[in-house]
């Protein structure tokens, strides 16, 4: 059942509202208030699906309930109520939020659909939210070790803010759900998160997948296109394997975080970019600006924070909870039915030597899953998770 609160001053108004809402569907539950303080105390102390707010109201307009409402219950929709000289008021007010606004008096058809498509959004929203906690479960990061508690405590930090994070570590530790989490729990997470693998990229390339090109740029330039800067305006871009990246490549990145601006191959015309970047390496970036491979200038651009991701065989005590993971993680993928580890298989794998890291961990895992018994044992680790 949807809950609807219906704020206005004019008691027939306010009447001729919880009416008109009360007829329409069983599935609505209307209350009133009757004025904007006593409204604003009402949606403190309720949770509603949607709001109806008159604007000129004594006590508190409905402006500043609407203010209000959205720092304590942002997700609450609200329809404005506007009497003939409160429209550019009634406008200005969804620029602060507000779903919509009625004209007094309320034309039936278009108060009811206007409440169905603010409920319509508000149940996508709800429904976007869990599927987003799904999509998060991809990039949980596993661990209670010292070493992994330090890094989410940074993250928890330096999420919320735009200070731009370098991650290091070898390959397979994880630097990728580093930089997840970092968008995931920022003001950007709703914003796109686009990630780039610099190593992957020929060095020809790389300026036109990160910047865009213009037709006729080169060869195969046979139409305008955007690059990663471009696709992640307003959220953030994660430059992989960054110490990879091409010398001239490097000046144009260190140009789009000292001014906010980048150009397309092919075109000087400046184009205004928000991106928070984000950028990961394996390599020693320090003896790399020694070697003349990366500008010193960009590192410390993007190294206002750095993250330092371990090893797996720097955080074993990890290993057991990463084990439960990835088996239940890749029986659910398999539709396979649950398997454990036996004690002394995961006293053998926490002893391993993890050159590959987490990475590795996993594909060993997935392989005793597979070939392994009912419950994987110390044997099955020697047979199947050899060296």
């Amino acid at each position: 059942m949807s809950k609807i609160l219906v704020i206005e001053d004019e008691a027939s108004i306010r009447r001729v509202l919880v009416k008109i809402l009360s007829e329409e569907s069983d599935s609505y539950k209307v209350e009133e208030a009757e004025d904007g303080l006593k409204g604003l105390e009402t949606i403190k102390n309720n949770d509603y699906d949607l709001v109806l707010c008159d604007i000129k109201m004594p006590k508190m307009d409905g402006v500043e309930v609407l203010e209000a409402a959205r720092k304590i219950k942002p997700e609450i929709p609200f329809i404005m109520i506007s009497g003939h000289g409160d429209l550019d008021t009634a406008v200005n007010t969804m620029r602060l939020g507000a779903f919509d606004y009625i004209s007094k008096p309320p034309d039936l058809n278009r108060l009811l659909t206007t409440v169905r498509n603010a409920l319509d959004k508000k149940d996508l929203v709800a429904e976007n939210k869990i599927l987003k906690k799904r999509v998060s479960k991809n990039y949980e990061m596993v661990g209670e070790s010292n070493e992994i508690s330090a890094i989410k405590d940074i993250i928890e930090k330096v999420a919320p803010t735009d200070a731009r994070v370098l991650i290091t570590g070898s390959n397979g530790t994880g630097k990728e759900l580093v930089a997840h989490w970092l968008h995931e729990k920022s003001a950007r997470s709703s914003a796109p998160f686009i990630e780039v693998n610099c190593a992957a990229i020929p060095s020809e390339l790389i300026e036109s997948e990160l910047f865009g090109h213009v037709k006729g740029a080169f060869t195969s330039a046979v139409k305008d296109r955007a690059g990663k800067f471009e696709a992640a305006n307003k959220g953030t871009i994660f430059l992989d394997e960054i110490g990879d990246m091409s010398l001239s490549a490097q000046a144009k990145v260190l140009r789009a975080l000292q001014e906010n601006k980048i150009s397309r191959v092919g075109t000087d015309k400046d184009i205004k970019v928000d991106v928070r970047v984000l950028a990961a390496t394996n390599k020693n970036l320090q003896k790399e600006i020694e070697e003349g491979n990366f500008r010193e200038d960009l590192y410390h651009r993007l190294a206002v924070i750095l993250i330092k991701v371990p090893s797996l065989n720097e955080r074993r005590e990890d290993i057991p909870l990463l084990i439960e993971h990835f088996s239940k993680k890749i029986t659910d993928e398999q539709g396979m039915p649950a398997k454990t580890f036996s004690v002394k298989a995961v006293q053998l794998l926490k002893a391993y030597d993890w050159t590959g890291n987490i990475r590795e961990l996993r594909n060993v895992v997935e392989r005793l899953i597979i070939l392994g018994g009912n419950e994987v044992s110390e044997e099955d680790v020697q047979l199947f998770a050899s060296k």
